[in-house]
């Protein structure tokens, strides 16, 4: 049996956002495997031009591309959702080994299983450089404050 992880579907307007906040605080953590916890044991991922499945990928997946994107922080808004299944947008913002700083803005389609684990995530990013001068997402710990706006309030 598959521990649960609620919200479960279907999903409300406010079940939704909470889903795509956790969703957001888990990432923000840096954490692969507390991420990876979120997925079904067989969770299928296309992530950019990437195609994979199942945690360990994940977890893989996640250490690589967080070895990469220093002081990531992301935040994530519900777009739609239908009974399981819940589309956000995002923007995140890095930077390179060299300095150089990037918003990365993008779409994802998420589907649940009934236990509220995700068995479907499918990402789309563009990335844009920015000035360091340029960044929004200024916050200091790793979980965003409950009182800095969100994609909407930035203006993104």
């Amino acid at each position: 049996m598959s521990q649960q992880r609620p919200p479960l579907p279907p999903f409300t307007a406010e079940t939704a956002a909470q889903k795509a906040r956790m969703a957001e605080d888990a990432w923000n953590s840096l954490d692969p495997q507390r991420v990876s916890l979120a997925y079904t044991q067989d969770s299928r991922w296309r992530n950019r031009a990437e195609f994979f499945s199942g945690r360990e990928a994940i977890i893989a997946f996640l250490e690589r591309k967080w070895a990469k994107e220093i002081e990531y922080r992301l935040i994530k808004e519900v777009w739609a959702f239908h009974n399981d299944r819940i589309a956000v947008r995002f923007a995140y913002e890095h930077h390179d080994d060299a300095g150089n700083w990037f918003r990365s803005h993008g779409n994802e389609q998420w589907e649940f299983d009934e236990n509220g684990l995700m068995r479907r995530r499918e990402a789309s990013i563009n990335d844009v450089p920015i000035q360091q001068g340029d960044r929004k997402f200024l916050w200091e710990r790793r979980i965003r404050p409950t009182d800095h706006p969100g994609l909407t309030g930035l203006g993104l």
